[in-house]
This record gives structure tokens, C-alpha cells and sequence, in this order.
């Protein structure tokens, strides 16, 4: 490749084209003059003779060109950020940073219960945990704004790593006193018979109930819906009726004997698997493989 490519004011410059869509707004991000910002997008035109956006009256467009730049320089700037943190723990696992994106049934108890045990031993790394919808969790692994991704999944993601993955069943959750709680299994035409607290359409498990109801022609009522897992799960603590969720959201609440959880039986409810995810072709820096070992080994127990 071309040495002048490698320079990273270009190719700063160009990714900040990319995630934001304009040269205008690109430079008031960077904190430099948009002409600036045109000539290194230019500049690298030139070099690589083609053209890397598609210019449109609101905005720039990456052309298939630009998205294959887009994807090294990522890469780029993330192995430079392994190579740094290497160096700065050749004494030893001292320091160091992981981003995580998660989806919020793993955001609230799961991981900071394993960030806490994994510190006790690796004290010197620090942590970032993003809650965020599905689709969301993979864009910020694929931008490499975040290290590993941990979200329920139903099909393939592009330029993503599956790292780990096993089936993630849906669960009727209800109090341990309620008629419900010794069944061997629940279908969503008897849950309908009760008030349910659901997740909102943006979730893979709302979604996939929505669709089991409509091939079945059945009619959800639910009492409460909320974006808000931890509301979800206390509406069912409170005696409110059922609600739904994976086993790794409601382990701990489970252990408590705070709620009893039994699988729903629908046909199409046993497609979503438990994901995670890093960036295809990336080396990993020594602290976030150390993280995703330990999240491997302790995955299967959560479920």
C-alpha cells in the first residue's frame, strides 16, 4: 500500500467523514477548518485513484472503495491501540482498558458481577460497559468503538467474530408463588391469559413473540411495556403477572428465590442465540483476550 496512506492525519480526517456523513460536520468534530478536511479526502483520492465518497446535497456516502479504506483504517487505529497497551504491561497484566457493548440483560447483573471478579485478580484494568439495543451493540464492535460485543443474535453479522454462542431459550417468568411456577413448560396462548409486562419491538425477544403470535393468530394484551429490563423483572416480583426473558438476565434473581422462571414452548422461540462478538481480523490487546476467556468460561453456567 502506498506510504502516504499511512499517514494518520488522512486517515483520521477520512473516518470522521465516514461516521459523520459531511466534510462540514467531520471538522467541527476534529476541531479544524472543513477545507482542511477536503484536502486530505482528496489527497487521498489521488493516491489511491478513486473516489472514496459519493458526494449528495446532504452529505457524503462512502463508495465500495471507501468502505474497504473505512475497514483498514480501523483496524489500524485499533492495532495501534493493542501495540501501546502491550508495551505498557510488559511487567505484567498492570494495565489496560475493555469496552464492552452489551444488551441490557447483560448489563445489569450479569457483567459487573464478572468485571468485579475478573479486578480482583487484574485490578490495574478499567472498564467501559455500554447498554444498547442489539443491531447497536454490533455496529460500535464493527466501528471499533467498543471491544467485544455481547448481545442475542438471529442471523449472520458482517465483518463480526463470533466468539462464543450457544441457544438462548425464552423464559415466562413469574413469582415462585404463582400457579404457574412448577410448570414444565408455558405457551404464549396461556400466557395470554395473564397480565404480562413485555419488552418494546426494538428487542429480538419482543420481535420473535410478536411473530410466533401472528403465525398462531394470537392477540397480546400486555399490562406494561418498558424498555427497561429491571422494570420487566419487577413487575413480575410484585405479583403483577408474567414477563419474559433469557435465563443469564434473571440468574441471580432466580438464586434468590425472587422469581421462578419456566421456558415458552412456541415453535420459532428457540432461533435467538447468545452472542459474543469482536471485530473479524482483529488482534485482540492481552487485557480485553484476558476478559473474553474469563466471559467464555462463564457463559455456559449463566444459562
Amino acid at each position: 500500500m502506498p506510504k502516504p496512506l499511512l499517514q494518520d492525519t488522512a486517515l483520521r480526517y477520512f473516518l470522521e467523514v465516514v461516521r459523520s456523513g459531511s466534510a462540514t460536520v467531520a471538522s467541527e468534530r476534529l476541531h479544524v477548518a472543513a477545507s482542511a478536511v477536503s484536502r486530505q479526502i482528496a489527497a487521498l483520492e489521488r493516491t489511491l485513484g478513486t473516489t472514496l465518497f459519493e458526494r449528495h446535497p446532504r452529505g457524503m456516502v462512502p463508495t465500495q472503495a471507501g468502505e474497504i479504506l473505512a475497514g483498514y483504517a480501523r483496524r489500524a487505529g485499533l492495532e495501534e491501540e493493542r501495540a501501546l497497551e502491550e508495551i505498557q504491561a510488559l511487567q505484567g497484566m498492570r494495565m489496560g482498558l475493555v469496552r464492552i457493548a452489551a444488551s441490557e440483560a447483560f448489563a445489569n447483573l450479569f457483567l459487573p458481577r464478572l468485571i468485579v471478579a475478573f479486578r480482583q485478580q487484574h485490578e490495574g484494568i478499567a472498564f467501559e460497559l455500554d447498554a444498547q439495543p442489539p443491531a447497536v451493540v454490533s455496529a460500535q464492535v464493527r466501528e471499533g468503538e467498543v471491544d467485544i460485543g455481547l448481545r442475542f443474535s438471529q442471523a449472520p453479522e458482517a465483518d463480526i467474530e463470533v466468539q462464543f454462542s450457544q441457544p438462548a431459550p425464552v423464559l415466562a417468568l413469574m413469582r415462585p408463588d404463582h400457579p404457574l411456577a412448577g410448570a414444565a413448560g408455558i405457551g404464549l396462548q396461556a400466557m395470554s391469559e395473564h397480565p404480562l409486562a413485555l419488552p418494546g419491538p426494538q428487542t429480538t425477544l419482543r420481535q420473535m413473540i410478536d411473530a410466533a403470535c401472528a403465525r398462531q393468530q394470537i392477540r397480546l394484551r400486555p399490562a406494561l411495556v418498558s424498555n427497561n429490563m429491571s422494570t420487566l423483572h419487577s413487575f413480575a416480583i410484585e405479583g403483577g403477572g408474567l414477563s419474559v426473558s433469557s435465563g443469564v438476565a434473571v440468574r441471580q434473581l432466580r438464586a434468590e428465590g425472587r422469581l421462578a422462571a419456566v421456558p415458552v414452548t412456541d415453535a420459532g422461540l428457540d432461533l435467538r442465540t447468545l452472542e459474543v462478538q469482536t471485530l473479524a481480523g482483529r488482534t485482540l490487546p492481552r487485557a480485553v483476550q484476558a476478559f473474553l476467556d474469563h466471559l467464555k468460561l462463564q457463559l455456559p453456567e449463566a444459562m
